[in-house]
């Protein structure tokens, strides 16, 4: 065995979390001395490796982009199955805590932060990959101020039609009322949900939706988006845990609620919070909001499209006609 793919060739230096299924370190590369993380997966001899682990690798070995969290190796003995992954400083809960008045960060910061958020899940999207654990806690933080996707545990790759899902997914407070109401053919508007969910957190530093259960978790998004119907959501009555004794709730004005959000913020925030999945918007018409005009990187990233559409037009002229069939690929 190389020994670069050895336990022993990493310094284990503190422990940064533990989960149901891992204990998370960070390292150090004795031969290089970079740091990383080490996410040490515990292996049962009867039941071997998780499932989750298994998804968490494959989906990680595929995901290559400045947003997602990169994972360097994997090294696989007997009774453990190490990840190591670069070196992030906090996760963001841990970053509001620790630089925001009360939790809540400033306004450059969160457009920053949600651009960069709507870009890697643009990506997974792009790749036909659901995260379905979107969170404070997954979402890593480095000293220069990028934010990166991580735990792709319970990510799943997502085919057409959309493949029945489990909905015992995402933290109780980020997760979209479709899978609340028990639906199984959810598609990408539940990671669009919890980013909304993300945005609104950071303005205030707390929870927009702290629910107990899930029935009391549907009781706050209704107290607050307003509770809908058949008229408002033709077919919502047919899913598994919907209620016809919900209590009605009529719709809020987040403007209210949030008062220290700009107007085309909440415009934005809005239309990612929307109750019927089909009409939350997706992460790559968010990322062309209003919203992000005055941010640099989103001028950049503007103009490299138009750039491409240009390149790419001016070669379709150049083949004098020629197009390659629809489905080709």
């Amino acid at each position: 065995m190389d020994n670069r793919r050895h336990p022993s060739s990493f310094q284990q230096l503190e422990k940064l979390g533990e989960g149901t299924y891992a204990t998370v370190f960070k390292g150090r590369n004795r031969q290089t001395g970079e740091l990383v993380a080490l996410k040490e997966i515990h292996l049962d001899s009867e039941e071997g490796t998780p499932s989750t682990a298994i998804r968490e690798i494959s989906l990680m070995k595929e995901l290559k982009h400045e947003n997602i969290v990169l994972l360097h190796d994997v090294i696989h003995t007997e009774n453990k199955l190490m990840l190591v992954f670069e070196f992030m400083d906090k996760d963001l809960k841990r970053y509001m805590d620790s630089r925001g008045e009360r939790g809540a960060l400033d306004p450059p910061t969160i457009k920053s932060f949600m651009y960069q958020l709507l870009r890697g899940i643009a990506f997974c999207h792009e790749n036909r990959v659901l995260h379905r654990d979107l969170k404070p806690q997954n979402l890593l933080i480095n000293t220069r101020g990028q934010l990166k996707l991580a735990d792709f545990g319970l990510a799943r790759a997502f085919g057409i039609p959309v493949n029945t899902f489990s909905n015992e997914v995402v933290t109780l407070w980020y997760r979209a009322p479709d899978v609340l109401l028990g639906s199984r053919t959810y598609s990408t508007s539940i990671d669009i949900w919890s980013a909304g969910c993300i945005m609104a957190e950071m303005y205030t530093g707390r929870p927009l939706f702290p629910g107990t259960t899930n029935e009391d978790q549907l009781q706050k998004i209704f107290r607050l988006m307003g509770t809908p119907s058949e008229r408002s959501w033709p077919g919502i009555s047919q899913f598994p845990e919907y209620k016809g004794s919900f209590p009605v709730y009529a719709t809020q004005d987040l403007r209210l609620i949030l008062p220290q959000v700009d107007q085309v913020g909440l415009n934005l925030l809005n239309s990612m919070l929307q109750l019927r999945p089909e009409m939350r918007v997706s992460a790559q018409t968010a990322l062309t909001h209003p919203w992000f005009n005055d941010l640099p990187a989103a001028r950049q990233q503007q103009q490299q499209a138009q750039a491409m559409a240009s390149a790419q037009a001016q070669a379709q002229q150049a083949q004098m006609g020629y197009q390659v069939p629809q489905g080709a690929y």
